[in-house]
């Protein structure tokens, strides 16, 4: 009845999902191990520390949630929003909504203020509103996929700590492309992803926290166990973590030496993520970086000289994704079928505002190579030719090569 499953060979140059690194879908058919297995809980140790490092930490809690990215952000919410607690998310994009839907869904008053898609913060800004607002928690997004744009943290995070407020950062995005720095940055909680920069299939979360959040949680573990007094929240609910499977004091018992069962883990995709991650790491965190700006440089400057435009302030422009202008009078969603189709490349739209307006290119992980950049040019460039739109022809890749060539001499 169903025929052998054989996926076609794509080039995906979206946001996310990337294509996976061949040496981590390797990794993915590795014979499985028991969970308690001392071979496998090793595996996991050493998870852990290379977690530590790409996120630039020496929190000692750094482990994966099973699950997408998603699930990692709520895992972290989940846990330390108590009902009632006051919130502030600043929004600039898509996923700053999401961070205020998961945390209104856990009973959090959540207050945002928000900017035109396209701009980020002023880190003043929402320094000032945390004054104001008095928030237990500070949640924003580093990179946001949705408009291209990456918001500078340093300040808001030395904001937070002198005020003894958590601060939460989305990473998904930025993990393994572009500089996290945890504990300089002085944040609390930090969510990643694996099917972006890491080029991991999706499927886990890697998160770290700091003793800050170690302390809330564990207070909150005493109540669950009811080995202290269940104080009531704001809306006289008790103070215990709502989520089982989310519940990160549960997870710090299963990551921890005592190794307490809590779920089946996920040991493919365990083995995937050590792997992805010891990929980074060989690499090296510079080295990867500046990877990853090279070729979002060749792209830009391929796109320039076809005559697009980039969207977005290029001055806080995530380097892992490129936001261009869909030309007046062309069919964006067109434009991206015949690519699809003809050529196997994969762009994205976007959301919300930006929806039909801007295409948007990812650079990330084992997607951003000097081989895909030169295929999305030349095929992109050929399907507008197509639909009539007015470029510059013949320009687009040579632009590009001149990035290349720039590099090698120097």
């Amino acid at each position: 009845m169903y025929k052998d499953l054989n996926t076609s060979l794509r080039t995906l140059m979206t946001p996310g999902p990337v294509e996976a690194e061949p040496r981590v879908l390797r990794a993915m058919c590795t014979p499985i191990l028991g969970q308690f297995d001392p071979e496998f809980t090793a595996i996991m140790n050493e998870t852990m520390a290379m977690i530590r490092a790409v996120f630039q930490t020496e929190n000692h809690w750094a482990f994966p949630i099973d699950g997408t990215s998603r699930a990692g952000i709520e895992a972290v919410l989940g846990s330390i929003i108590e009902p009632g607690d006051k919130v502030l998310v600043p929004i600039y994009g898509r996923f700053g909504q999401l961070l205020t839907e998961i945390a209104e869904r856990y009973g959090a008053n959540v207050s945002n203020i928000e900017t035109v898609w396209g701009q980020v913060f002023s880190p003043q800004t929402v320094i000032e509103e945390i004054k104001k607002a008095k928030p237990k928690i500070v949640a924003m997004v580093h990179g946001e996929t949705s408009t291209g744009c990456m918001q500078p943290l340093r300040e808001i995070g030395e904001a937070c700590r002198e005020l003894n407020i958590l601060f939460v950062v989305d990473a998904v995005a930025t993990i393994g492309g572009t500089a996290v720095k945890v504990d300089e940055w002085k944040i609390d909680a930090a969510i990643g992803g694996t099917q972006k920069c890491l080029s991991v299939p999706a499927g886990m979360a890697p998160i770290t926290f700091n003793s800050r959040v170690e302390a809330l949680l564990l207070e909150r573990k005493k109540i669950e166990r009811g080995l202290a007094e269940p104080n009531q929240c704001q809306d006289n609910q008790p103070r215990i973590i709502r989520s089982n499977y989310f519940d990160l004091s549960q997870l710090m018992d299963y990551w921890s030496p005592a190794r307490l069962n809590h779920h089946t883990e996920a040991t493919s995709m365990l083995y995937a993520l050590r792997e992805g991650l010891r990929i980074v790491l060989e690499e090296g965190l510079e080295q990867r970086f500046n990877r990853h700006a090279l070729h979002e440089q060749a792209l830009m400057q391929g796109l320039l000289a076809m005559g697009l435009k980039i969207y977005g302030n290029q001055e806080y422009k995530l380097p892992v994704v490129t936001s261009v202008l869909i030309p007046e009078g062309i069919d964006g969603e067109a434009v991206r079928t015949m690519l699809l189709g003809d050529f196997g490349i994969e762009i994205a739209s976007s959301f919300g505002p930006l929806k039909g307006k801007i295409w948007r290119i990812g650079t990330m992980g084992y997607s951003c190579r000097k081989k895909n950049i030169l295929h999305v040019l030349g095929a992109l460039e050929s399907v507008l030719i197509r639909h009539g739109a007015q470029i510059n022809i013949g320009r687009a890749v040579q632009a590009a090569l001149d990035i290349y060539d720039h590099h090698k001499r120097n």
